[in-house]
């Protein structure tokens, strides 16, 4: 499915490591990019980046608080990601399963 020009895929943001950690930071709070660019070496620029493409996904949200923009986690998003990983979690528990069915039948 084509995503609209500008939108971005929760798995296409969360792809990069730099967008995940950006994610964890924003966990327990909200934060100013200023805050959020001192947890890395790159420029605030590149930082403001990744948080363009995880609130085009609908990662973050942010909202203005004087002439500052803060950014807050939004996971309703990820619920797409967990029910992905949930149905490839049931599908090794599966295999695996049959496997250790298999083995223990030719042990017998």
């Amino acid at each position: 499915m084509a995503l609209p020009s500008g939108k971005h895929d929760v798995f296409q943001a969360i792809a990069d490591p730099t967008r995940r950690e950006v994610l964890k930071l924003l966990v327990d709070h909200e934060m100013p990019v200023t805050a959020i660019s001192g947890h890395f070496t790159m420029t605030r620029t590149a930082v403001s980046k990744h948080l363009r493409i995880l609130a085009e996904a609908g990662l973050v949200k942010e909202r203005k608080v004087g002439r500052e923009t803060r950014y807050r986690l939004e996971t309703q998003p990820l619920q797409e990601l967990k029910s992905w990983l949930n149905y490839y979690e049931r599908y090794w528990e599966n295999k695996l399963s049959a496997l250790q069915r298999f083995v223990e039948a030719d042990e017998e």
